[in-house]
């Protein structure tokens, strides 16, 4: 007698779901979003290829699952830094250590994330995944731009478009962790990722920092 996915309690299918994503987020990372084989997922999750479709309909959902997934993750530890207490400066430090730290813990999902970045080479990724990439990069720098408007109502920041400013740092702070994948571009940096990417934030800050009428 087959068993319908309805008729499986609601803890075992929380339980399916995430091995289905924990084992698309290995495949995913090692083969990229066109190469990855839905087989090779249900069978390192543990279930019938017919139980993974169950929950997905093919690649492109998986792979929009698994962002959402991380993404909320990542949102919500995003907003804890940029409550952290302080200045605008310190929750902006706060928010790059926050980043960095989660690239380190979880470069395989940066890779995922990436995607976006590589179509070229993995090909045109569907309208519905991109949209969730681009959904969860607005919500990071419209995170970041908040403080810094923060900053510059304060007085402690100079007058500037924050949309801009998030932007820079963001695409910064990225393009100095991808250097860490490239070893051309690691080997010319000269120091330590961590040392580069804390001195680029140090840098905005004293760009954006409003300069007082005594100086």
């Amino acid at each position: 007698m087959l068993v319908s996915n309805s008729d499986v309690p609601a803890d075992r299918k929380a339980q399916q779901r995430q091995r289905i994503l924990e084992a698309a987020r290995q495949v995913f990372f090692r083969d990229g979003f066109v190469a990855a084989n839905l087989d090779e997922v249900a069978a390192l999750a543990g279930v019938a290829k017919g139980t993974l479709y169950r929950y997905f309909a093919n690649n492109a959902d998986l792979y929009v699952a698994l962002l959402a997934d991380n993404g909320d993750k990542f949102v919500a530890k995003m907003r804890d830094a940029a409550a952290t207490p302080g200045s605008a400066s310190d929750r902006i430090r706060a928010l790059a250590k926050f980043y960095y730290g989660h690239w380190a813990q979880n470069r395989d999902y940066f890779q995922i994330f990436w995607a976006l970045d590589n179509q070229g080479l993995i090909g045109v990724l569907p309208p519905a995944l991109v949209g969730q990439v681009t959904a969860l990069w607005e919500t990071g720098l419209r995170i970041l731009a908040d403080v810094i408007d923060t900053g510059v109502e304060a007085g402690e920041f100079a007058a500037c478009d924050s949309w801009e400013v998030a932007n820079l740092l963001w695409t910064v702070a990225n393009s100095l962790i991808q250097t860490e994948h490239v070893m051309p571009r690691k080997e010319l940096r000269h120091k330590p990722l961590d040392v580069m990417f804390d001195d680029s934030v140090e840098l905005f800050l004293r760009g954006i920092a409003r300069v007082s009428a005594k100086s």
